[in-house]
């Protein structure tokens, strides 16, 4: 008889033989800046979660770095928006200025800037508009230019999210013209057009103000199309590759792993981590033991990190172990 049991009979043999793990230096921590003083808003989408004014951000980078995770995902909230989002790539916006001080008080943190408009935009889409239509190539420039100058700022990475085709190679070109040629892009190559962002449009008052977002984000339909957008990107210069969501897309960040050897990134969302905090806040489910299964998906599936919510706790609880 084949007996599968003897290498689980104890919880140190099972880590023996464990083939998958998940380690605190592999999780990226999203972090939200809003313009303003002493501002620490929470989230009601996202418990635990908060928006952060510049001088408050020591707080956060103190959880951080006792948590001993090596990297955060920067998103900026600025006090004006406008048609074209001028403060996405305002030399002095609010993530400029955001990735300026962590770099100044927490100079070994990887600090990844996110590249889109959506936070800056008085109609809430990722890129210029004209009667109605979300232009393109109009906006390859802009997205561009907010590359640059997150990069002339200190941001160790830039991670286009904005979907338009094309961007990964304007932003490349521009950071190589501006003698940025050693930032690297962590492109959102596979970003579903999902309904799982919604906690995340109330977190960065990114939600559009018409329509949706389905004529540039993907249709969570098509995992040949996922494949073509990955490869189209690493034509481009892309560095890392996200896919997103994660846990509905373990199948898109599984084929990946399979059809490239770039590095890849899950992004466990803000719906995915709602959705925990909810069912564990009611006493429906063991918050540690699902996060913990979900991280290991992840990895199992492919990712060689994690863009999540949870990396704080996740980090602790590895600690505890």
């Amino acid at each position: 008889m084949i007996r599968r049991r003897r290498l689980r009979a104890s919880e140190n043999l099972r880590a023996l033989v464990r083939e998958t793990s998940v380690s605190a230096s592999d999780l990226i921590y999203p972090v939200f800046v809003i313009e303003g003083k002493d501002i620490k808003n929470p989230i009601d989408s996202m418990p635990g979660i908060y928006q952060y004014s510049i001088d408050r951000l020591d707080e956060e980078l103190d959880r951080i770095r006792e948590a001993g995770v090596k990297g955060v995902l920067l998103f900026g909230i600025p006090a004006h928006k406008d048609e074209c989002g001028t403060e996405a790539y305002n030399e002095h916006g609010i993530i400029q200025e955001a990735i300026r001080y962590i770099k100044k008080v927490f100079p070994e943190l990887v600090v990844i800037a996110d590249i889109c408009l959506c936070e800056y935009t008085s109609h809430g889409h990722c890129g210029v508009i004209k009667d109605g239509i979300i232009l393109n190539d109009e906006t390859l420039p802009l997205l561009a230019k907010t590359a640059v100058t997150c990069a002339q700022a200190g941001a160790d990475m830039v991670a286009p999210s904005n979907m338009m085709d094309g961007h990964v190679a304007a932003i490349r070109e521009a950071l190589d013209e501006a003698g940025y040629e050693m930032t690297p892009i962590m492109a959102y190559s596979a970003k579903m057009a999902s309904g799982y962002y919604g906690p995340f449009r109330d977190a960065a008052h990114s939600a559009p103000g018409f329509g949706d977002r389905k004529t540039y984000q993907m249709d969570y339909h098509n995992p040949r199309e996922a494949m073509r957008d990955i490869q189209d990107d690493i034509d481009e210069g892309a560095d890392i590759i996200i896919i997103k969501p994660a846990l509905a897309f373990l199948d898109i960040l599984k084929t990946a792993s399979w059809e490239t050897d770039m590095p890849l990134c899950a992004y466990n969302v803000s719906g995915e981590y709602s959705m925990v905090k909810a069912a564990a806040a009611n006493g429906w489910i063991d918050e540690k033991k699902i996060v913990m299964e979900n991280m290991i998906g992840m990895k199992r599936a492919g990712a060689q990190m994690i863009i999540t919510y949870h990396a704080l706790d996740v980090a602790n609880w590895l600690k505890e172990e």
